[in-house]
C-alpha cells in the first residue's frame, strides 16, 4: 500500500498576496497583480508590464545581514519556508531533522545578482566582484539556504526544468516520502527574474504580451485576443509529510497529493508539441499514479500562459485525455492574475488547487472576454465560482519540452 502524503502548511510570496491567507484572498477576490514594471524603467522594451511582488520586505523574515547575502529568489524561498512551517505548527527539532528534506524548483536563479556583479566587474575590474557572487546566484541555494536556516538535514535538491521546475520538485518530494527516504519535505518553487536582462531576453523571444497601454488586461489565457504571457515573480513552499506523521502530531491536512506524472515533448526548445502529446502523456501518467479515471477530476489549474500556442495545445491535450468529460471540467489559469511565475508557476497551481479543496471556490481566469473557437472549455471566466472540488490537477510545461502534472485530492481519513 502506498504511503499517503498530505500538505500541512503553505507559505506564499506572490503578486496578489503574501502568506497563505493573502494568496487565498487574492484568488477569492480575483485580484489583478499585473501593472507597469517598477523594478527598472521599462521604456524601450517591447513589453512593459509584469506581475511584481511589491509588498515584500526581506527583513521581516531574516536579519538585514542575511538578507544582504541572499539573492531575491532565495529571500523569497526562505520567507516562504518560515511561513509554511509556522502555518503547519511545525518546528524542525533535532529528533526529526534527519528525516526532514527540502526539494525546491527554480528555473533561472539569481539573475539580479549576475547583472549587478557583471556591471561591477566591467566598471571596476574583476577584483571588485563579491566573494558571495557565486553562492548567491546558483539556483540550488533555493533549497540549500532553507536547510541552513531551518535545520532540515534530510534529502536536499533543487530541480531546474524551466517553468515545470516546481511541479517536478513537488512530485519528487512526493516520491521521496513515498519510498521512505523522508517523513517531511519542504517543497515548492521560487523565481525573481524581473530584471533588465531577463526582461530583454524574453522580449527578444517575442513571447510576452505587448498590450502596454492596458497592462492589467495583458494576461488573458484562452481568450482569442491573447498575445503572449506576462512575466511574474514569487515563491511557494508547501509542507509535505506522511499522513501518519501529520496525524500523530495533531496537524490538520489541507489536502492530499495522490498522483504525479512527467514527460518531455522531445520536439522544440520553446514551443509545445503542436498536438500536445507530451502534456497528454504527463496527465495520463499522473492519473494512473493516483489510481483515478479522467471522470474523477473536477478542476484543472491549467498551465494557461496566455500565449497563442500553449493555450490551444493545452486545450487539445485536455480534450484528448478527458474526452467528453473535458466539457464537464472546470479549467482556469491563475496566471491571468499573477502573471507567469516561471520556476514557481507549478507550485502556484498546486496551491490554487488546495485553495479550491479547502474553500469550495474555484479560482477564475480573469480578462476572458472573447471566446476562441480552438479553446472551447469551461475556463471559469472572470469570477471565482463556488463548487465542490474533490479531485484537482495542476499542469506545468516548460522550455525544453518538460511537462509535469500533480493530482491533489480533498483530504479524507
Amino acid at each position: 500500500m502506498k504511503t499517503r502524503v498530505v500538505v500541512t502548511g503553505i507559505g506564499a510570496v506572490t503578486p496578489i498576496g503574501t502568506g497563505k491567507e493573502g494568496f487565498f484572498e487574492g484568488l477569492r477576490t480575483s485580484r489583478n497583480g499585473i501593472a507597469r514594471v517598477s523594478a527598472f524603467d521599462p521604456e524601450g522594451y517591447r513589453t512593459q508590464m509584469a506581475g511584481e511582488v511589491r509588498d515584500f520586505v526581506a527583513e521581516d523574515f531574516m536579519s538585514p545581514r542575511e538578507a544582504h547575502r541572499l539573492a531575491r529568489f532565495v529571500q523569497f524561498s526562505v520567507a516562504c519556508a518560515k511561513m509554511a512551517l509556522e502555518d503547519a505548527s511545525l518546528e524542525i527539532s533535532q529528533e526529526i531533522a534527519a528525516r526532514t528534506g527540502v526539494i525546491m524548483g527554480c528555473g533561472i536563479g539569481g539573475l539580479d545578482v549576475t547583472e549587478a556583479q557583471m556591471e561591477l566587474m566591467l566598471s571596476h575590474g574583476p577584483r571588485r566582484v563579491s566573494p558571495f557572487f557565486i553562492p548567491m546566484m546558483i539556483p540550488n541555494m533555493a533549497s540549500g539556504q532553507i536547510a541552513i536556516l531551518t535545520g532540515a538535514k534530510g534529502p536536499n535538491l533543487t530541480v531546474t526544468t524551466a517553468c515545470a521546475s516546481s511541479i517536478h520538485a513537488i512530485g519528487e518530494a512526493f516520491r521521496t516520502i513515498q519510498r521512505g527516504d523522508a517523513e517531511i519535505i519542504l517543497t515548492g518553487g521560487t523565481e525573481a527574474s524581473i530584471t533588465p536582462l531577463g526582461f530583454a531576453g524574453f522580449c527578444a523571444l517575442r513571447a510576452m504580451s505587448q498590450r502596454n497601454d492596458e497592462p492589467e488586461a495583458a494576461s488573458r489565457p484562452f481568450d482569442k485576443a491573447r498575445d503572449g504571457f506576462v512575466m511574474g515573480e514569487g515563491a511557494f513552499v508547501l509542507v509535505l509529510e506522511t499522513l501518519e506523521h501529520a496525524l500523530a502530531r495533531g496537524a490538520f491536512p489541507y489536502a492530499e497529493i495522490v498522483g504525479y506524472g512527467s514527460s518531455d515533448d522531445a520536439h522544440h526548445i520553446v514551443e509545445p508539441h503542436p498536438e500536445g502529446k507530451g502534456a497528454v502523456q504527463a496527465m495520463r501518467s499522473a492519473l494512473d499514479d493516483a489510481g483515478l479515471s479522467p471522470c474523477d477530476v473536477d478542476y484543472i489549474n491549467a498551465h494557461g500562459t496566455s500565449t497563442p500556442m500553449n493555450d490551444k495545445c493545452e486545450t487539445m491535450a485536455i480534450k484528448e485525455v478527458f474526452s467528453d468529460h473535458a466539457y464537464q471540467l472546470m479549467v482556469s489559469s491563475t496566471k491571468s492574475m499573477t502573471g507567469h511565475l516561471l520556476g514557481a508557476a507549478g507550485a502556484c497551481g498546486v496551491a490554487a488547487c488546495i485553495f479550491a479543496h479547502l474553500t469550495g471556490i474555484v479560482p477564475a481566469t480573469i480578462n476572458y472576454e472573447e471566446p476562441d473557437p480552438e479553446c472551447d472549455l469551461d475556463y471559469v471566466a472572470n469570477e471565482a465560482r463556488c463548487a465542490d472540488v474533490d479531485v484537482a490537477m495542476a499542469n506545468a510545461f516548460g522550455f525544453g519540452g518538460h511537462n509535469g502534472v500533480i493530482v491533489t485530492k480533498k483530504f479524507r481519513k
